[in-house]
Protein backbone atom coordinates (compact mmCIF):
# COMPACT_ATOMS: atom_id res chain seq x y z
CA UNK A 1 0.00 0.00 0.00
CA UNK A 2 1.57 3.38 -1.19
CA UNK A 3 2.24 6.18 1.55
CA UNK A 4 -0.26 8.34 -0.51
CA UNK A 5 -2.95 6.07 0.55
CA UNK A 6 -2.24 7.46 3.96
CA UNK A 7 -2.03 11.04 3.53
CA UNK A 8 -4.08 13.62 1.13
CA UNK A 9 -2.34 14.65 -2.59
CA UNK A 10 -3.25 18.43 -0.36
CA UNK A 11 -1.35 17.58 2.83
CA UNK A 12 1.71 15.75 0.32
CA UNK A 13 1.87 18.54 -1.49
CA UNK A 14 2.76 20.44 1.31
CA UNK A 15 5.12 18.37 2.65
CA UNK A 16 7.12 17.90 -0.10
CA UNK A 17 6.75 21.87 -0.38
CA UNK A 18 8.62 22.46 3.33
CA UNK A 19 11.54 19.61 3.05
CA UNK A 20 12.20 20.98 -0.18
CA UNK A 21 12.70 25.01 1.28
CA UNK A 22 14.42 23.62 4.32
CA UNK A 23 16.42 21.52 2.70
CA UNK A 24 17.84 24.32 -0.05
CA UNK A 25 17.78 26.69 3.35
CA UNK A 26 20.61 24.81 4.85
CA UNK A 27 22.00 23.53 2.17
CA UNK A 28 23.27 26.86 0.38
CA UNK A 29 24.95 29.91 1.41
CA UNK A 30 23.03 32.72 2.57
CA UNK A 31 21.76 34.86 -0.18
CA UNK A 32 21.36 38.21 2.31
CA UNK A 33 22.84 38.75 5.70
CA UNK A 34 19.74 38.95 8.09
CA UNK A 35 16.00 39.18 7.98
CA UNK A 36 14.85 42.65 9.49
CA UNK A 37 11.01 42.90 9.52
CA UNK A 38 8.31 45.39 10.55
CA UNK A 39 4.66 45.67 10.69
CA UNK A 40 1.54 44.16 12.63
CA UNK A 41 0.49 40.85 13.56
CA UNK A 42 1.30 39.23 9.98
CA UNK A 43 4.96 39.68 11.20
CA UNK A 44 5.13 40.08 14.83
CA UNK A 45 6.61 36.67 16.48
CA UNK A 46 5.96 38.10 20.23
CA UNK A 47 7.23 41.67 20.49
CA UNK A 48 3.92 42.56 21.92
CA UNK A 49 4.72 39.77 24.60
CA UNK A 50 6.90 42.46 25.79
CA UNK A 51 5.21 45.98 25.93
CA UNK A 52 1.86 46.74 28.48
CA UNK A 53 -1.31 45.22 25.79
CA UNK A 54 -3.84 43.11 25.94
CA UNK A 55 -2.94 42.44 22.22
CA UNK A 56 -1.16 39.19 23.21
CA UNK A 57 -0.76 35.79 21.22
CA UNK A 58 1.48 34.06 23.55
CA UNK A 59 -1.26 31.37 25.25
CA UNK A 60 -2.24 27.99 23.56
CA UNK A 61 -3.69 27.38 21.05
CA UNK A 62 -2.03 29.95 19.06
CA UNK A 63 1.30 28.10 17.92
CA UNK A 64 -0.85 24.82 18.28
CA UNK A 65 1.39 23.42 15.01
CA UNK A 66 4.56 25.87 16.19
CA UNK A 67 7.75 23.41 16.89
CA UNK A 68 7.43 22.03 20.40
CA UNK A 69 3.84 23.10 20.26
CA UNK A 70 4.77 26.60 21.56
CA UNK A 71 2.72 29.63 21.59
CA UNK A 72 5.23 32.67 21.01
CA UNK A 73 3.48 35.73 20.57
CA UNK A 74 2.83 34.82 17.00
CA UNK A 75 -0.65 34.76 15.97
CA UNK A 76 -1.26 31.53 14.08
CA UNK A 77 -0.99 28.08 14.71
CA UNK A 78 2.43 27.93 13.40
CA UNK A 79 5.43 29.76 11.41
CA UNK A 80 4.81 33.28 9.67
CA UNK A 81 5.85 33.97 5.87
CA UNK A 82 8.84 36.37 7.80
CA UNK A 83 10.05 33.05 9.59
CA UNK A 84 9.61 30.66 6.15
CA UNK A 85 11.60 33.24 4.22
CA UNK A 86 14.53 33.60 6.56
CA UNK A 87 14.85 29.69 6.66
CA UNK A 88 14.88 29.78 2.58
CA UNK A 89 17.50 32.40 2.70
CA UNK A 90 19.72 29.82 4.69
CA UNK A 91 19.94 32.83 7.31
CA UNK A 92 17.45 31.50 9.99
CA UNK A 93 15.25 29.18 11.54
CA UNK A 94 12.90 31.76 12.62
CA UNK A 95 12.86 35.38 13.13
CA UNK A 96 12.66 36.45 16.54
CA UNK A 97 10.99 39.24 18.39
CA UNK A 98 13.71 42.46 19.04
CA UNK A 99 12.26 42.92 22.19
CA UNK A 100 13.42 39.19 23.65
CA UNK A 101 15.86 40.25 25.90
CA UNK A 102 17.35 36.85 25.86
CA UNK A 103 18.69 37.67 22.00
CA UNK A 104 22.18 36.40 21.26
CA UNK A 105 24.51 38.92 19.61
CA UNK A 106 24.00 36.51 16.44
CA UNK A 107 20.15 36.24 16.55
CA UNK A 108 20.94 39.88 16.17
CA UNK A 109 23.57 39.92 13.34
CA UNK A 110 20.98 37.31 11.25
CA UNK A 111 17.69 39.37 11.68
CA UNK A 112 14.86 39.90 14.09
CA UNK A 113 11.67 41.39 14.09
CA UNK A 114 10.38 45.01 15.13
CA UNK A 115 6.99 44.49 14.07
CA UNK A 116 3.74 44.80 16.99
CA UNK A 117 0.63 43.46 16.13
CA UNK A 118 -2.13 45.49 15.88
CA UNK A 119 0.07 48.39 14.59
CA UNK A 120 -0.65 50.64 12.01
CA UNK A 121 0.93 53.82 9.40
CA UNK A 122 -2.03 55.73 10.65
CA UNK A 123 -0.64 56.91 14.20
CA UNK A 124 -4.19 56.83 15.38
CA UNK A 125 -3.44 52.62 14.67
CA UNK A 126 -1.09 51.78 17.53
CA UNK A 127 -3.15 54.00 19.98
CA UNK A 128 -6.09 51.66 19.92
CA UNK A 129 -4.39 48.65 21.28
CA UNK A 130 -1.63 50.35 23.01
CA UNK A 131 1.24 48.52 20.92
CA UNK A 132 4.24 49.65 19.20
CA UNK A 133 3.58 52.12 16.71
CA UNK A 134 5.75 52.12 12.93
CA UNK A 135 7.73 55.13 13.74
CA UNK A 136 8.53 53.67 17.03
CA UNK A 137 9.84 50.13 15.08
CA UNK A 138 12.15 52.65 13.02
CA UNK A 139 13.95 53.98 16.55
CA UNK A 140 14.36 50.39 17.48
CA UNK A 141 16.12 49.56 14.15
CA UNK A 142 18.48 52.26 15.24
CA UNK A 143 19.13 50.80 18.76
CA UNK A 144 19.55 47.88 16.83
CA UNK A 145 22.26 49.66 14.72
CA UNK A 146 23.78 51.13 17.79
CA UNK A 147 24.10 47.77 20.10
CA UNK A 148 25.42 46.05 16.87
CA UNK A 149 28.09 48.77 16.36
CA UNK A 150 29.27 48.31 20.39
CA UNK A 151 29.62 44.55 19.55
CA UNK A 152 31.09 44.76 15.80
CA UNK A 153 32.06 47.72 15.14
CA UNK A 154 30.61 50.46 12.33
CA UNK A 155 32.28 48.41 9.53
CA UNK A 156 30.15 44.74 9.85
CA UNK A 157 27.33 46.27 11.07
CA UNK A 158 27.11 48.26 8.00
CA UNK A 159 27.71 45.54 5.91
CA UNK A 160 25.00 43.55 7.79
CA UNK A 161 22.42 46.18 6.88
CA UNK A 162 23.33 47.23 3.60
CA UNK A 163 22.75 43.21 2.82
CA UNK A 164 20.09 42.11 4.46
CA UNK A 165 16.56 42.05 3.46
CA UNK A 166 13.76 43.91 5.10
CA UNK A 167 9.96 43.09 4.99
CA UNK A 168 7.41 45.73 5.60
CA UNK A 169 3.85 43.87 6.32
CA UNK A 170 0.99 46.62 7.49
CA UNK A 171 -1.63 48.79 6.44
CA UNK A 172 -4.86 46.57 7.25
CA UNK A 173 -5.33 47.59 11.20
CA UNK A 174 -5.54 51.08 9.62
CA UNK A 175 -8.57 50.82 7.83
CA UNK A 176 -10.22 47.40 9.53
CA UNK A 177 -9.34 48.59 13.38
CA UNK A 178 -9.53 52.23 12.52
CA UNK A 179 -11.37 53.48 9.52
CA UNK A 180 -13.90 51.48 8.70
CA UNK A 181 -15.01 50.62 12.75
CA UNK A 182 -14.26 53.80 14.66
CA UNK A 183 -15.49 57.20 14.06
CA UNK A 184 -12.56 59.58 14.31
CA UNK A 185 -10.86 59.48 10.88
CA UNK A 186 -14.44 59.13 9.21
CA UNK A 187 -14.75 62.19 10.66
CA UNK A 188 -11.51 64.18 9.16
CA UNK A 189 -11.68 62.52 5.98
CA UNK A 190 -13.34 60.70 2.90
CA UNK A 191 -12.02 56.95 1.94
CA UNK A 192 -10.22 58.34 -0.56
CA UNK A 193 -8.11 61.09 1.29
CA UNK A 194 -7.57 58.26 4.38
CA UNK A 195 -6.01 56.22 1.90
CA UNK A 196 -3.74 58.91 0.34
CA UNK A 197 -2.85 59.82 4.35
CA UNK A 198 -1.72 56.50 5.28
CA UNK A 199 -0.14 55.86 1.77
CA UNK A 200 2.15 59.00 2.57
CA UNK A 201 2.68 57.98 6.01
CA UNK A 202 3.87 54.16 4.57
CA UNK A 203 5.87 55.94 1.90
CA UNK A 204 8.08 58.12 4.74
CA UNK A 205 8.08 55.39 6.36
CA UNK A 206 10.04 53.37 3.70
CA UNK A 207 12.52 56.04 3.04
CA UNK A 208 13.28 56.29 6.88
CA UNK A 209 14.31 52.66 6.48
CA UNK A 210 16.51 53.98 3.45
CA UNK A 211 17.81 56.59 5.03
CA UNK A 212 19.12 54.14 7.53
CA UNK A 213 21.02 51.93 5.07
CA UNK A 214 18.45 49.85 4.07
CA UNK A 215 18.67 48.80 0.45
CA UNK A 216 17.05 45.46 -0.23
CA UNK A 217 13.11 46.64 1.11
CA UNK A 218 9.75 44.14 0.54
CA UNK A 219 6.42 45.48 1.11
CA UNK A 220 3.59 43.24 1.22
CA UNK A 221 0.33 44.54 0.15
CA UNK A 222 -3.31 44.99 1.89
CA UNK A 223 -5.12 41.67 1.61
CA UNK A 224 -9.16 41.25 0.11
CA UNK A 225 -10.04 42.95 3.66
CA UNK A 226 -13.51 41.89 2.64
CA UNK A 227 -13.22 38.10 3.35
CA UNK A 228 -11.60 38.55 6.69
CA UNK A 229 -14.29 36.88 8.88
CA UNK A 230 -13.92 39.52 11.44
CA UNK A 231 -15.14 41.84 8.59
CA UNK A 232 -17.82 39.71 7.33
CA UNK A 233 -19.48 39.59 11.08
CA UNK A 234 -19.27 42.91 11.64
CA UNK A 235 -20.01 44.28 8.62
CA UNK A 236 -22.42 41.88 6.72
CA UNK A 237 -26.20 42.65 6.58
CA UNK A 238 -26.52 38.87 7.12
CA UNK A 239 -23.11 37.57 8.62
CA UNK A 240 -24.82 34.37 9.94
CA UNK A 241 -25.95 32.71 6.87
CA UNK A 242 -24.29 34.94 4.18
CA UNK A 243 -20.43 34.85 4.97
CA UNK A 244 -19.60 35.62 1.54
CA UNK A 245 -17.08 38.42 0.49
CA UNK A 246 -17.95 41.90 0.83
CA UNK A 247 -16.87 43.24 -2.30
CA UNK A 248 -16.45 46.99 -1.26
CA UNK A 249 -13.67 46.56 1.87
CA UNK A 250 -12.07 44.23 -0.58
CA UNK A 251 -11.96 47.48 -3.51
CA UNK A 252 -10.01 49.32 -1.05
CA UNK A 253 -7.89 46.85 -0.78
CA UNK A 254 -7.12 46.56 -4.37
CA UNK A 255 -7.05 50.58 -4.89
CA UNK A 256 -4.53 50.95 -1.79
CA UNK A 257 -2.48 48.28 -3.56
CA UNK A 258 -2.56 49.57 -7.24
CA UNK A 259 -1.01 53.24 -5.77
CA UNK A 260 1.53 51.94 -3.31
CA UNK A 261 2.47 49.71 -6.51
CA UNK A 262 3.02 52.64 -8.52
CA UNK A 263 4.54 54.76 -5.04
CA UNK A 264 7.25 51.76 -4.61
CA UNK A 265 7.91 51.99 -8.39
CA UNK A 266 8.53 55.37 -8.36
CA UNK A 267 11.19 55.04 -5.22
CA UNK A 268 12.93 52.27 -6.88
CA UNK A 269 13.53 54.47 -9.76
CA UNK A 270 14.52 57.38 -7.71
CA UNK A 271 16.96 55.34 -5.76
CA UNK A 272 18.05 52.72 -8.14
CA UNK A 273 21.45 53.95 -9.19
CA UNK A 274 22.41 53.75 -5.60
CA UNK A 275 21.39 49.74 -5.75
CA UNK A 276 17.83 49.61 -4.84
CA UNK A 277 15.69 47.04 -5.03
CA UNK A 278 12.37 48.31 -3.35
CA UNK A 279 9.77 45.97 -4.65
CA UNK A 280 5.49 44.79 -3.71
CA UNK A 281 4.90 41.86 -2.48
CA UNK A 282 1.31 40.71 -3.84
CA UNK A 283 -1.03 38.77 -0.25
CA UNK A 284 -4.33 40.05 -2.19
CA UNK A 285 -3.84 37.61 -4.84
CA UNK A 286 -2.55 34.75 -2.86
CA UNK A 287 -5.85 35.26 -0.05
CA UNK A 288 -8.23 35.66 -3.49
CA UNK A 289 -6.92 32.63 -4.99
CA UNK A 290 -7.46 30.49 -1.65
CA UNK A 291 -10.65 32.39 -0.55
CA UNK A 292 -12.23 32.86 -3.54
CA UNK A 293 -11.08 31.05 -6.95
CA UNK A 294 -10.58 28.14 -4.51
CA UNK A 295 -7.33 26.91 -6.02
CA UNK A 296 -6.25 25.03 -3.37
CA UNK A 297 -8.89 22.95 -1.89
CA UNK A 298 -9.38 24.40 1.49
CA UNK A 299 -11.99 23.21 3.75
CA UNK A 300 -12.99 26.24 5.30
CA UNK A 301 -12.66 29.36 4.04
CA UNK A 302 -15.42 31.58 5.83
CA UNK A 303 -13.93 31.23 9.38
CA UNK A 304 -11.24 30.62 11.23
CA UNK A 305 -10.31 27.09 13.42
CA UNK A 306 -10.56 28.96 16.35
CA UNK A 307 -13.52 29.25 18.55
CA UNK A 308 -16.59 29.90 15.97
CA UNK A 309 -14.23 31.39 13.73
CA UNK A 310 -16.41 34.28 13.37
CA UNK A 311 -15.10 37.11 15.67
CA UNK A 312 -12.17 35.54 17.98
CA UNK A 313 -8.50 36.85 17.70
CA UNK A 314 -6.31 37.40 20.63
CA UNK A 315 -7.92 36.98 23.83
CA UNK A 316 -11.26 35.39 22.41
CA UNK A 317 -9.15 32.28 21.14
CA UNK A 318 -7.44 31.60 24.30
CA UNK A 319 -7.02 27.77 25.44
CA UNK A 320 -11.07 27.44 26.77
CA UNK A 321 -11.89 27.28 23.02
CA UNK A 322 -12.49 25.11 20.76
CA UNK A 323 -10.39 24.57 17.53
CA UNK A 324 -10.71 22.54 14.42
CA UNK A 325 -8.93 19.13 14.51
CA UNK A 326 -7.04 20.23 11.08
CA UNK A 327 -6.08 23.58 10.89
CA UNK A 328 -4.56 22.78 7.24
CA UNK A 329 -7.73 22.90 5.89
CA UNK A 330 -8.88 26.52 7.45
CA UNK A 331 -7.49 29.47 5.19
CA UNK A 332 -7.80 31.26 9.11
CA UNK A 333 -6.56 30.64 12.22
CA UNK A 334 -8.72 33.11 13.55
CA UNK A 335 -11.34 35.53 12.93
CA UNK A 336 -8.39 37.59 11.04
CA UNK A 337 -4.87 35.70 10.86
CA UNK A 338 -4.52 32.85 8.20
CA UNK A 339 -2.87 29.84 9.32
CA UNK A 340 0.51 28.36 8.50
CA UNK A 341 -0.48 26.68 5.39
CA UNK A 342 -1.91 29.92 3.87
CA UNK A 343 1.73 31.82 4.99
CA UNK A 344 3.46 28.85 3.04
CA UNK A 345 1.14 29.76 0.00
CA UNK A 346 1.91 33.36 0.20
CA UNK A 347 5.42 32.54 1.05
CA UNK A 348 5.55 30.20 -1.85
CA UNK A 349 4.01 32.71 -3.98
CA UNK A 350 6.50 35.27 -3.66
CA UNK A 351 9.45 33.64 -3.80
CA UNK A 352 10.69 34.53 -6.94
CA UNK A 353 10.13 37.81 -5.97
CA UNK A 354 12.53 37.65 -3.05
CA UNK A 355 14.57 35.91 -5.18
CA UNK A 356 15.38 39.06 -7.52
CA UNK A 357 15.24 41.51 -4.26
CA UNK A 358 18.08 39.76 -2.85
CA UNK A 359 20.39 38.87 -6.06
CA UNK A 360 23.26 41.12 -7.19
Amino acid sequence: MSFSHFISPFKLTFFILHVTFITNAHTQNPKVSAVLVFGDSTSDPGNNNFILTPFKGNFPPYGRDFPNKKPTGRFTNGMLASDMIARYLGVKDNVPPYLDPSLTVHDLMTGVSFASAGSGFDPLTPTISNVIPLPRQLEYFREYKTRLVAKLGKTKTMEIVSNALYIVSAGTNDFVVNYFTLPIRRHKYTLPGYMDFVMNNEMDFIQGLWNEGARKIGVVGLPPMGCLPIVITLFSDDALFDRGCIDFYSSVGRAYNSMLQTRLNLMQVSHVQEGARITYLDAYSTLYDVIVAHKYGFKEVKRGCCGTGLLETTVLCNPKSATCPDASKYVFWDSIHPTETVYRIFFESTRSTIDYIVKG
